[in-house]
């Protein structure tokens, strides 16, 4: 007779993968079918509502083929639903990667797509505004925690059923949650995101400061030009809620 923690692993591993292994004998298989539906519709469902367009874009074969082998294949390491999810988005990119059939775009959308329920769900507060500052090139602007700034090669955020890129794109996003807690995206281009990654990782140095080295870094004939066009785009950025306050 089998002992509990045969039985337990038989279960568990016909559950992941029925296809591959049989159900504990001494389980009547209308009860182990209730526990298959349960297990296999509540995963795809979850993920399906997180990736919708990806879910849109694959064949139904293509979509639960996907699923059953993350379900099969992958060692989720937390016991929270929410987090499936990213559960998922690991499995794609570190493990399975691209396969025959799949949009050459499928990682980066995944990714994307992710990215919006990572920015939704987060507990970090953005903190109290400040009055714009009158001196803007001597303040410190203070980027939201709720901001993430991402490089693609092809533009996830156009893609849908009825577009899909045939050919790469480089493509620059800021994606925000902002003070009403609705998450948003912008395209951005490459000074834009150079800037915020020099304010997230330096929000000692003052505007100014930080201005003059993207300057130097471009070999700017003309820094003014550039000062005035970072000014008007610091302002943007604070109306939108990407910079939160100034110190």
């Amino acid at each position: 007779m089998k002992s509990f923690q045969e039985t337990q692993l038989a279960f568990a591993k016909h559950l992941r993968a029925p296809d591959l292994y049989p159900a504990p004998a001494e389980i009547e298989d209308r009860r182990m079918g209730i526990y298959r539906e349960l297990i296999y519709n509540n995963i795809e469902n979850f993920i399906a509502n997180v990736f919708p367009v990806t879910r849109s874009l694959l064949t139904d074969e293509h979509w639960h083929l996907l699923v059953r082998d993350f379900i099969h294949k992958h060692q989720c390491q937390t016991p929270y639903f929410l987090e499936i999810s990213e559960e998922f988005l690991q499995y794609l990119m570190q493990e399975r990667g691209l396969c025959d059939g799949d949009p050459a775009f499928l990682l980066e959308l995944a990714h994307y797509e992710w990215i919006e329920l990572a920015l939704d769900v987060s507990e970090a507060d953005i903190p109290p505004a400040s009055a714009f500052p009158i001196e803007l090139l001597m303040s410190r602007p203070q980027v939201s925690p709720l901001v993430v700034c991402l490089h693609y090669q092809y533009p996830v955020h156009k893609i849908s059923p009825t577009y899909r890129p045939a050919t790469s794109e480089p493509t620059q996003l800021v994606v925000y949650r902002n003070r009403d807690d609705k998450v948003c995206f912008m395209a951005a281009n490459p000074m834009t995101l150079r800037l915020l990654y020099l304010l997230q990782n330096n929000n000692k140095a003052t505007l100014g400061d930080q201005l003059k080295l993207i300057a130097s870094e471009l070999q700017h004939r003309q820094p003014a030009l550039l000062f005035d066009e970072a000014q008007r785009l610091i302002n943007e950025l604070f109306t939108l809620d990407v910079i939160s306050h100034f110190e």
